[in-house]
């Protein structure tokens, strides 16, 4: 047998499956611990001296607790140890699982006399993550415990996190209760190398979808989304099949998967079969997914270059795509079914007209909407405009316009009544008393929050931050946050914040944490955050979120050095967000205030200056998957703010 998947007194586990070591509890308390070492070196070839000092240390003392459960519990020979367990699709390793009574005890051992947060946060995620993504997990006790190996007893709880010391470990197991309607989970199920599915960010989506044609199986992801993506199927088939033309307009609040229900649309296999030939055969793309998002197209169409064309047939930018056809009447897409995604931040026709004034042929006096549907009636027999909406995040000039825009396009569509608009219930004062249909389906509204894991309502948080005053509902709401185990950090020092998040992601060199500041924002500079316009325009965003911190260039978003702000984030993931917040955005006397924000260039076309820094903040305050960590520099204008931020539930960072 491949000693890499060594399985000691069992025979049924999956041979897919990575770990160090997995026995019963009375075969690991029986092994020598130099062997039990022996089979942890071979699995991790490139140990480093200090985690095989780690494992000589630990081995022994695990295997003492082990000892004194096996003298009190009857059937404490049958529970199991597992060292070393590699999650399946990632390269985190949780130091040790326990199978006891009916509960999974996950160990994080750390060679100190108390953890650090970054520590407790780790360990918390490893327990977050196998009850959100584990098929086994999900309905079974999962406790976390910090074990700093150099403390004896136990020291107490953060949040959902235990510290003990190593000789507390059998009085954890002792403490779990017994119920009798679960099953004892045996190693060879939690083993399984399909049991374990993690979400994916929107970048491994992207990648999945076009090599595979399918994203992994999330249940709870598919759950969410899966209505609305049949939705959309069945109006995509009845156009297909009625010869007229739909637009449908998904809703949903920050991060419930719109994005990801777009992507599933566009390279869904049915609509190869329903599209029409054209002159020179049959259409080569039948759908496309287009962004005003910039950095988004950027990064996809770089994370996707490998796969030919330069990832260009996988995502378009709206501004390319409105270049070639509006300055082309006379050119046909080759789409039927075009994905405009964040449809409320089309521009408005002075904005569109400022983007392609020096376009050759092209006609100003239309919005990014009308220009859709216009192009979309080109195309034979029948199309499909989908718009993906969300909410409070305008931050560019010309987005203000909002939904109507798409109400004004379909009413003066030169076939409109050929035009049957679909939509949630909360658009439907959008179009009242228009003459195109509009008819109703509440399953094109995502209402559940899918990016952060477990944690509900990050949205609903937010928004209170940035719109209310109750300093208290806001610290319930992140003590709610905190207890799903998403984590709200916050300290005045940027080195402290970057080591906090270097030592929390040491061991997952997959994982993306990034530098996020305002654009706005004139005093970062100071503190060694360069958000000025020069350095941001410089960021290549492809390499920053997707490449390795020692790649070539030297521009990955884990080195903490190059900054991007909400034009550079929105749209897209980090595992943790280092948010350095400016004085664009601060607290007087109860209050938000941007009075000290830069100045637009084209001030007079801006509507509410006060509102995009709000939405800025919304932007930059949703985009870790994990946490965000909050670093306030430390000058007296900002002592309210911090203070603030404090008392809703950010967390201090300890030394």
């Amino acid at each position: 047998m491949d000693k890499n998947f060594y399985i000691a007194n069992e025979t049924s586990v999956d041979k897919q499956a990575r770990f160090g070591w997995s026995s019963t509890f009375q075969y690991f308390s029986d092994t020598a611990p130099t062997v039990v070492q022996k089979r942890l070196e071979d699995f991790i070839r490139d140990a480093s001296s200090s985690q095989k000092n780690a494992w000589k240390q630990s081995i022994p003392k695990l295997q003492d607790e082990v000892n004194e459960v096996l003298l009190i519990d009857p059937e404490g020979e049958e529970y199991n140890a597992i060292l070393e367990y590699e999650l399946p699709l990632e390269s985190r390793r949780p130091d040790v699982v326990l199978l006891a009574k009916q509960a999974v005890i996950v160990l994080e051992l750390k060679g100190k006399y108390l953890p650090s947060q970054a520590d407790l946060d780790q360990a918390d995620a490893y327990a977050r993550d196998l009850k959100c993504y584990h098929r086994e997990c999900a309905e079974r006790p999962i406790v976390s415990v910090c074990v700093p190996m150099l403390a004896d007893g136990y020291i107490g709880q953060e949040g959902a996190v235990h510290i003990a010391g190593p000789d507390y470990v059998d009085q954890i197991i002792a403490q779990q209760s017994v119920d009798e309607k679960l099953p004892a989970l045996k190693a060879d199920k939690f083993l399984a190398h399909d049991a374990y599915c993690p979400l994916p960010t929107l970048v491994q989506a992207a990648r999945e979808l076009f090599h595979g044609g399918e994203i992994r199986e999330i249940h709870r992801a598919r759950a969410a989304t899966d209505p609305a993506v049949q939705k959309i199927t069945d109006i995509i088939h009845e156009a297909a099949r009625t010869k007229t033309r739909r637009l449908i307009l998904l809703t949903g609040i920050p991060g419930a998967g719109k994005t990801l229900v777009g992507l599933r649309v566009v390279h869904a296999h049915f609509l190869d079969d329903l599209a029409i030939p054209r002159a020179n055969g049959k259409t080569e793309v039948p759908a496309v997914f287009l962004s005003g998002n910039g950095p988004l197209v950027e990064v996809l169409q770089y994370e996707l270059k490998g796969a030919g064309g330069g990832g260009k047939t996988f995502v378009r930018g709206v501004k390319d795509y409105v270049k070639r056809y509006s300055s082309s009447p006379g050119l046909v897409p080759p789409e039927h079914v075009l994905v405009f995604d964040e449809a409320q931040r089309a521009f408005d026709a002075e904005q569109v007209q400022a983007k392609h004034s020096n376009t050759p042929g092209f006609k100003k006096g239309k919005s990014e909407p009308e220009h859709f549907v216009e192009f979309a009636e080109r195309i034979p027999q029948w199309c499909v405009v989908i718009g993906l909406i969300g909410g409070g995040q305008e931050i560019h000039v010309g987005e203000e316009a909002g939904i109507g825009q798409w109400r004004k396009a379909v009413e003066q569509a030169t076939k409109n009544d050929n035009w049957i608009v679909h939509g949630p219930d909360t658009l439907r004062p959008v179009f009242e008393g228009s003459e195109v249909p509009f008819i109703l389906s509440e399953t094109l509204n995502l209402d559940t929050e899918i990016r952060f894991h477990l944690a509900k309502d990050i949205h609903v948080f937010v928004d209170s931050l940035l719109t209310g005053d109750s300093v208290l509902r806001n610290k319930k709401m992140a003590q709610k946050l905190s207890g799903q185990s998403y984590h709200l950090r916050i300290t005045r020092d940027l080195d402290l914040a970057k080591a906090y998040l270097r030592e929390r992601y040491k061991e997952n060199k997959a994982a993306r944490f990034g530098l996020l500041a305002s654009s706005k924002d004139k005093d970062l500079i100071n503190f060694n955050i360069n958000n000025d316009f020069q350095s941001t325009k410089r960021v290549r965003f492809g390499p920053w979120y997707t490449d390795d911190e020692d790649a070539e260039g030297g521009r990955s978003c884990r080195r903490l050095e190059d900054v991007v702000t909400e034009f550079g984030a929105q749209g897209l993931e980090l595992d943790a967000a280092l948010l350095a917040w400016g004085t664009d955005l601060i607290r007087e006397n109860g209050k938000w205030s941007n009075a000290r924000a830069r100045g637009y260039m084209r001030k007079a076309h801006v509507k509410n200056p006060y509102q995009l820094r709000v939405n800025a903040y919304r932007v930059l305050l949703t985009r870790g998957r994990d946490a965000t960590i909050v670093y306030v520099p430390p000058i007296r204008i900002l002592d309210d703010t911090y203070q603030y931020l404090k008392n809703s539930g950010f967390k201090e960072i300890d030394e």
